[in-house]
């Protein structure tokens, strides 16, 4: 892709024809997830950075050896929900409970000391609860919508993924937005010199988690929908 291309075109887009690029946006601060539909050049004048410079390390990836991993972009729908439930819906629920308890508990402990802790433990309370909905309702009622509209396309199951990727990606934007202002409160999830192992656990923990929130919701917003759009449309014409 030319430099004049590549800078407008949408992060979501850079990352699902390289993934490597997401470390490069992530290490330059820019949401390739929930912000997946903005222009790199958009993206760079809203964090004041040089998009010269992140074109640069883009470009750098076309002379690395380095595999660019899964080409998740070829996978069917079906196959890629699979993939997000047993990948990333299960890394959600594993870890959800425990960061519900460990978030609660160092701003019990270092709240008084800290005062972000307590608005952290209030934000990831509000992301537990959305998110084990959120799962609920994609493994339950979007996923297997969309396994039946590739095998049989009916207008009830076309109206359905419709109406369930329009909430859902406004509970994308809610879970990202949170896990943005828990980043920003703790400065990067950075250890203070008071803080016990509880503590030091805890931030390394949600910067686990966000950094498996970004992909989780790349592969969805960027990729999964979009097909499961087209062939809800496709049967529209039909």
């Amino acid at each position: 892709m030319k430099n004049e291309n590549l800078i407008n075109a949408s992060l979501g887009q850079i990352v699902t024809d390289d993934f490597r690029a997401a470390s490069i946006f992530k290490e330059a601060g820019l949401d390739f997830c929930c912000g997946g539909k903005k222009s790199l050049a958009e993206a760079c004048s809203e964090k004041k950075i040089n998009p010269d410079q992140v074109i640069g390390k883009l470009r750098e990836l076309e002379y690395s050896s380095e595999s660019k991993g899964h080409n998740f972009n070829e996978w069917s729908p079906s196959f890629l929900a699979d993939y997000i439930v047993n990948t990333h819906h299960k890394y959600v629920l594993k870890n959800l409970p425990d960061l519900l308890f460990y978030t609660a508990k160092i701003a019990q402990v270092h709240g008084e000391r800290h005062a972000e802790l307590i608005e952290v433990a209030d934000l990831f309370s509000q992301i537990n609860i959305e998110l084990l909905q959120h799962l609920r309702n994609e493994e339950d009622v979007l996923f297997p919508a969309v396994k039946r509209v590739m095998d049989n396309s009916t207008s009830a199951d076309r109206d359905l993924i419709l109406s369930e990727i329009e909430r859902m990606s406004g509970e994308h934007e809610f879970a990202g937005s949170a896990m943005d202002r828990i980043n920003e409160m703790t400065r990067g999830y950075l250890v203070p010199d008071d803080a016990c192992n509880t503590y030091r656990v805890t931030m390394k923990l949600l910067g686990e988690f966000e950094d498996d929130l970004h992909i989780h919701v790349h592969l969805e917003n960027n990729i999964l929908y979009p097909a499961a759009l087209r062939l809800a449309g496709d049967g529209i014409k039909n």
